[in-house]
């Protein structure tokens, strides 16, 4: 909105609006909702357009790419980018972190499940016969009471099963993944080396962006110099050049800011997962919907497959039992690993 001439600045931001367009920069840079998420959750909490609208697709897409709200003014139409005459309302990492979402350079949600906490296993086992992921249900029996089962949601119709049945199972087969505590101990010097040797990697990719970033600034300036002063270029070869080393510009941004190091307690991560991991096939009983579903995923990253009889899980291996080579004569489930991706609930 205008701010006051007092203020001696050309735009202020609306006390209203302000707080829920920070908050859809700052979830939707997250990369953990759609943008069709956020964009519903900030219209629950009153956003609305400046006529007083509902955001559209459309209007929310063209928000979350704005750069006056990191305080530039930038046309396409004019060929104008420059510092604007007010103060940023988001930061210029979760701006560009926002803009990698949006080209797919940053993480992007995955589907979700749909939940219900009387079935944990719903979207994530599989039909052997059809492939499609089971659905649950309650029925009613001959003496009126209900009874849960698991069913494919497909149209063979070839998996039936008791919610207990096909529980008890899964438990059973998490139980026989479960690392020893003797492996989690091998493991955890092992992760630590492998989050210490990421992190210098980040490090060293961040400072060369931002040296890229550096050059690109200083050779646009060296570029208006040449055109304002020194009248050595003419306009034709000056705008098609400023413009390529804008975009070179705004790119090297985004990859940068998508390339940004979260910073994790690695160590209390992995000391929790020291002491929770071991008895994993006991806490999943217990659990809550969320926590069976995250370990669900951390044992079997591509769900499981039920027969009509037995599970069976896929080929991919669970990241968080693949950051040790396979110790011979060792009776530990140890394997090879390349990245880290710490659990936390």
């Amino acid at each position: 909105m205008n701010a006051p001439k007092a203020s001696g600045k050309a735009l202020t931001p609306d006390p209203d609006r302000a707080p829920l367009v920070r908050r859809a920069f700052e979830d939707f840079a997250s990369g953990s909702f759609t943008s069709r998420e956020v964009r519903e959750k900030v219209t629950a909490l009153g956003l609305r357009t400046r006529r007083g609208k509902a955001l559209t697709s459309q209007s929310f897409s063209l928000m979350i790419r704005n750069p006056i709200y990191i305080g530039r003014i930038e046309s396409p139409k004019t060929k104008v980018s420059m510092r604007g005459n007010c103060d940023p309302l988001v930061t210029e990492s979760i701006f560009y972190r926002a803009q990698a979402v949006l080209s797919g350079r940053g993480p992007v949600p995955g589907p979700r499940k749909r939940n219900h906490p009387d079935f944990p296993l719903r979207g994530f086992v599989r039909c052997e016969a059809c492939g499609k992921p089971l659905t649950g249900g309650w029925s009613k029996g001959a003496r009126g009471g209900h009874y849960a089962y698991y069913v494919c949601s497909g149209r063979c119709r070839y998996t039936n099963v008791s919610k207990s049945k096909l529980e008890g199972l899964f438990a059973q087969e998490l139980k026989v993944q479960q690392p020893t505590p003797g492996y989690m101990r091998l493991l955890k010097d092992r992760v630590l080396h492998v989050w210490q040797q990421r992190k210098s990697d980040v490090e060293r990719q961040t400072s060369d962006m931002e040296h890229r970033a550096k050059t690109i600034e200083q050779k646009l300036d060296r570029l208006d110099e040449a055109f304002i002063y020194a009248t050595s270029i003419d306009s034709a070869s000056y705008e098609r050049q400023r413009d390529r080393l804008r975009e070179e510009l705004k790119l090297t941004k985004i990859e940068r800011h998508a390339n940004e190091f979260e910073e994790l307690d690695v160590e209390g991560i992995l000391a929790f997962a020291e002491r929770v991991l071991p008895s994993a096939a006991d806490l999943w009983v217990q659990a809550s919907l969320n926590q069976r579903q995250r370990l669900q995923q951390l044992f079997f990253p591509d769900g499981v497959v039920f027969d009509g009889y037995r599970l069976s899980r896929t080929a991919t291996t669970a990241r968080v039992f693949n950051y040790l080579p396979p110790a011979e004569g060792s009776n530990e489930r140890v394997v090879d690993q390349t990245g880290i991706e710490p659990v936390i609930s």
